[in-house]
Order: C-alpha cells, then structure tokens, then sequence
C-alpha cells in the first residue's frame, strides 16, 4: 500500500511538490486517520515527511499558490535543535501553513531573542520556538556540586528566562514557546544522600512552576509541560544524542514538543474548532443500538463499558470550557432520543448536545446540516468515528473538517480525541462555558422565525437591546477571541492578542468597544468590538467585528448608527473607516458604503478607505434598543 511518504516522494522527484503543495495537507490527514498505527509511528513517518518538505522553497510554493498561508518559524535554543525542524515543518503542513523557518546560531538563544540586530529577530517570526533541556542548569554546576548550587543555576537561568520574556513581550512578534526542563535520573542518583535527593526533585519542580507561571505576566509568551508528554512517549534523552550532539531531546519528545508548539499558533491564528460532531455506536457506547436495543448497549461502570464512560466524562469536561456538541449516527432518531434522555449509564445527556442528527443520510450531509444550522462553517468541526469508510468520506466530501481516527481499541479514544488540541484556545472566556446555552437559545430563536408571519415581525417580537461601551478589563480576552475567531463579519481580516489591546483609560490612541446583546431569548454576552482612534481629522473606526451568532439582525447598522452619531456629538469633522477584503468578509464589502461612508482611495488592491461626512446620519433600525455609552462605566459589574 502507497504511503503519505511515498506520495510526496513521487511529488518530490517528480519536481512536483511545490505546484501539488495544497495536497500535502491531504496526504498528512490520511497518515495520522492510521487508527491501527501506534503514535510513534505516525510521528516517525511525519518527521520523515518535513525531512522532504525542508527541501521545498515557500518562493516555490506561493509562486504557485499565492494565497497558502506562510508562517515564519524560528527556533533557537540551548543546545542542538536541528532535529525539531522536520517534525514541525509535517506539523505545519498539516494543517495547510507553510513554514519559513529561521534556525538561531547554536547555543546562542540569549543573543537571538534579546538582541533587535539578530537574524532571528529581524526575520519577525510568527512563532519563535526556545528549546532548553537539563544542560541549561547543568552546565553551571561546579564540580563537585550540593543541592545548594542546582538551585542558584536554576534561579539564574529563570532570571535569563525572565529577561528573554521582557524583551519578546516589549518587541518581538508571535509567540515565543518555552519548554520546562524534564528532570533527568543522571542527576538525580549523583546525589547518594536521599533526603538530598529528594530536595533536589523539589527544588527543581519548583523552577518548572515559576517557568510555568511567566505566561500570567508576558501573554506572548507559552510554555509546554514537557511531563505529560514523556509520560506518553517514554524516555526524554537518547544519551548517545546527548553526549555526541548535544541534542536535548529524544526523537519522540522533539515530535510531540513541535505538535504542541504549532498548537498554541493554530489557536493565536483563531484556528480554534468550536463544535465536536460524535458517532454513537462504538463511540459513546459499546454495542449498535439498532440491532442490540438500549439494553444491550453499554457505557457503565462495566469492564466493556468502562472506556466509553471515560469518553464521555472527558468530552463532558470539553463541553464545560465551550466546546460545543453535536451527534451524528446511523441511526433511527426516536431511539437515540430515549437513550439520551433515559439510559441510565449516560454521563451525556440530550441537553448537553446543540444538534443531534440521526438518520440515513451520509455522514457529510449530516455534518454540513449541523454547520449550517449552528451559523458555522464546516471547518470549524471536528468528526470522531470509528469507522474509516466515513471518516474517509467527510475527509473527502468536507476537506475543512477536523477528523478523528477512533479505532477498534476503545481504551484509545481519550487519547485520539486529545492528540490534536483542537480546540486549544489561549483564553477560556465567561462567553465560552455559557456558549451552549447561547446556541439553546438561537434554536429558540430559530423556531420563532419559523413561525413569524415576516421577517420584520419576527425581529420586532425578538426584541433585541444592542449596548456598547468600553470592556471591563476581564472582557478583554474576549474580545481579542473575537478577533482570532471572526471572520465573515472581521473588516479588516486582522487578528489582534489579549496583549495588544489596551484597557480603558490606559492613554492609548486605539480605544476598544465591547458590543454586548440581549434579547427575549436571553443574553448573548459580548459578541461584537469596535478599535476606534479619536484624531484631529475625525474618528477612526480601524476595525469591527461582530460574530456570526448574531448577524442578519441589523447589530452592525446599529452599532454604526451610534458611532457616527456620537463623533457628530463631539463636533469632529468626519468618522473614516477602512475595509480590507479577505476570502472570508467579502459579504460585507459593501457594508460602509450602504450607511454613506465614501470611498477615498484603495491601497494595495485589497484595503479600501472609507470617510463619511456626518451630514446624513442613518438611523437605527427601528427594531433595535441600542444603548451606547463611548466614555463607560468600567467598574460595572
């Protein structure tokens, strides 16, 4: 059977690789749906492949395809890095971005993230990757060493670390990812007296809690807990690499370390998945319902129904942080209902999950009438089936979908379900754990518009209050959520970090405004944000996001009512906006110009400046209660 490797080594001397390059994301899917393959096999296989993907020109590729997103990564380190490299350019192909890497000079990491001059930071990378193993603390150890001295290199490398953070947070780019140094037993047994050594294992914990602690004070940075990923891949060192080429790492923690790491870029890019569509039998329960009956299927406290127990608190957990849940099965619907609503065994229940469909139809029918009936795009799902004909064919039908290989082995579902981090985000926000209830709520929704004799009488009976005012300081990792994650309704495309939004009353130029909306049907939190700019020649308007949830209501027109009329308020000239088109926001190109904005010049082919005279102020949509206070109240609760 052909492999993934051996396609792209076909593309590769064939001289094809560049033009095949948006296949590569395809190829990859197929090799890590391998559900019979263990994980250090696939990460064998991926690193092979990012070994022939090194070998590719990004000119090449976006010479072929302009528009394949292109990711600058840097990695730099302590000691030898070079066999992270090939695993994370497979990661990053992956998921369909294109690496150009920039590689530090060897053991010089202080200099390549603190000095403005070096090649690394010149290059502005989107994500900087620093590898750091036991040598960074063992290298400063005298010979003999106590306890005593393993804790003073400890607190000098932290104090290093700190600075690094300092200098990237004040003017780096991206994210810079950081490791915790695993503890090895070559150190530890040195030390006979083992009381001592047991001070040693505390002491140097200690220093991996503070490391893991520096995110709380610098945003733009993020360590990965290296524990949990030796605990999976065994051994943290291969000694002969250690001693011959001072590489910190084995082969197998070097591949989990860059699939974490492009992790945490997937969620700075807004790359987040929102919705978990599952299979039900084999999935949630051992058995098929249609031919066992609900008695015959279990997901207890039972050695057969144990793990699919355990699946089910796992993916219960998931859904308390946001994610939502929905069902496909093959299945007749009033079974699965009673079994849902009844089964005494389920830890999920029919309330937990925003759509069920069960049926007949394919599962890429299914999965794309979940997304359609959610407000989301398909490539926001993610799919866990054990079966690999319909894995195939949503990998086929809807190559946007996340999809989960769950094999034959049940035991392995938890872990298949969190290889992939699909819905890490750098924020768990108030609006996330009560997006369920949203989604609730927009089904009410739904069957209100269902029933209204028109449009316009449902939006009346809906009664919307639309209310905007500067976010208290909690809300600001919302709204830069709402930057990662909007795309249809982002008027600019850009994507802005918690870190880079000031909070009110900081004396910033750019003021955030939250747009919050409630209706008969309860209140959707904070779901839009406008960055505005207060200069002589008017009122900046340099982005507007609101989320899909709420589109189609008149919000937008709403919140640009209140703008304009609140800079006419404060006698400014005029309020000038700009739009810049991306493939997703094209249906709102003609939003400023529909409320008089007039375009003043477009630049580079793809921004449009707009200016708006103030003379004409359009109202509110006479549905709509909006609330605007631009000066804010803060301290609110």
């Amino acid at each position: 059977m052909t492999t993934a490797l051996d396609e792209l080594r076909t593309l590769h001397h064939a001289g094809r690789l560049a033009a095949a390059y948006p296949e590569v994301a395809v190829l990859l899917a197929r090799l890590t749906d391998a559900a019979d393959r263990s994980e250090e096999q696939i990460a064998d296989e991926l690193a092979r492949c990012g070994s022939l993907l090194a070998r590719l020109d990004p000119q090449d590729v976006l010479a072929h395809h302009p528009h394949t997103p292109a990711v600058t990564v840097a990695v730099t380190g302590h000691s030898a890095t070079a066999a992270l490299t090939d695993p994370l350019l497979a990661e990053l192909a992956r998921h369909g971005l294109l690496a150009r890497p920039v590689t530090g000079d060897h053991g010089a990491y202080l200099r390549d993230l603190t000095d403005p001059g070096s090649e690394l930071r010149r290059a502005r990378p989107e994500l900087t990757l620093c590898v750091l193993g036991a040598d960074a603390v063992l290298e400063q150890l005298p010979l003999p060493w106590t306890v005593a001295d393993t804790e003073q290199a400890c607190a000098r490398l932290l104090e290093r670390l700190e600075t690094v953070a300092a200098a990237h947070t004040a003017h780096a780019t991206g994210v810079l990812v950081l490791n915790t140094l695993p503890l090895p037993r070559r150190l530890t047994h040195q030390i006979i007296d083992q009381q001592q050594r047991a001070l040693l294992g505390a002491v140097w914990r200690e220093f991996n809690a503070r490391l893991l602690r520096l995110p709380a004070a610098h945003p733009a940075l993020a360590v990965v807990d290296l524990d949990p990923l030796i605990a999976s891949t065994g051994a943290a060192t291969d000694e002969r690499l250690a001693l011959y080429t001072r590489s910190a790492f084995s082969a197998a923690v070097f591949a989990a370390l860059a699939r974490e790491a492009v992790h945490v870029l997937r969620a700075r890019r807004g790359m987040t998945r929102k919705c978990l569509v599952l299979d039900l039998d084999h999935t949630l329960w051992d058995g098929v319902l249609g031919e066992d009956g609900a008695d015959g299927i279990d997901c207890g406290p039972t050695l057969r129904g144990e793990p699919y127990a355990a699946l089910q608190r796992v993916v219960k957990q998931l859904a308390a942080q946001g994610v939502l849940l929905a069902v496909s099965s093959k299945n007749d619907p009033g079974p699965v209902n009673d079994v849902l609503q009844s089964h005494p065994d389920m830890t999920l229940r029919a309330q937990d999950f925003v759509s069920v469909r069960a049926g007949w139809d394919p599962k890429d029918t299914a999965l794309a009438a979940i997304a359609g009936e959610l407000g989301i795009a398909t490539d926001a799902l993610v799919f866990a089936d054990d079966s690999p004909a319909e894995r195939a064919l949503v990998r086929h039908r809807l190559p946007g979908a996340a999809v989960i290989p769950l094999g034959t082995e049940p035991a392995w579902h938890v872990t298949r379900l969190l290889a992939d981090g699909w819905f890490d985000t750098p924020h768990v926000t108030d609006d996330d754990r009560g997006r369920t209830g949203q989604y609730r709520a927009a089904a009410e929704r739904a069957r209100l518009r269902g029933s209204a004799g028109s449009h316009e009488e449902y939006l009346r009976e809906l009664g919307t209050v639309v209310r905007i005012s500067p976010p208290r300081p909690h809300e600001l990792p919302r709204m830069a959520q709402l930057s990662l994650r909007t795309n249809q309704f982002n008027l600019t495309g850009e994507r802005i970090a918690a870190e880079r939004i000031s909070p009110p009353g900081a004396g910033a130029g750019l003021r955030p405004l939250a747009v919050r909306v409630s209706d008969a049907y309860g209140d959707s939190g904070l779901v839009g944000a406008l960055f505005v700019r207060e200069t002589p020649d008017g009122l900046h308007i340099d982005n507007m996001l609101l989320s899909c949830r709420v589109l189609a209501r008149g919000i937008e027109h709403g919140c640009l009512s209140a703008v304009l009329s609140h800079a006419r308020g404060r006698g400014l000239p005029a309020v000038r906006a700009r739009y810049r088109a991306t493939r997703a926001n094209t249906r709102s190109r003609g939003f400023y110009p529909s409320l008089g904005f007039v375009a003043e010049r477009t630049d580079d082919g793809a921004q449009t400046l707009f200016r708006h005279d103030l003379a004409a102020i359009p109202a509110a949509p006479s549905h709509l209660t909006v609330q605007a206070d631009f000066e804010g109240d803060t301290d609110e609760p």
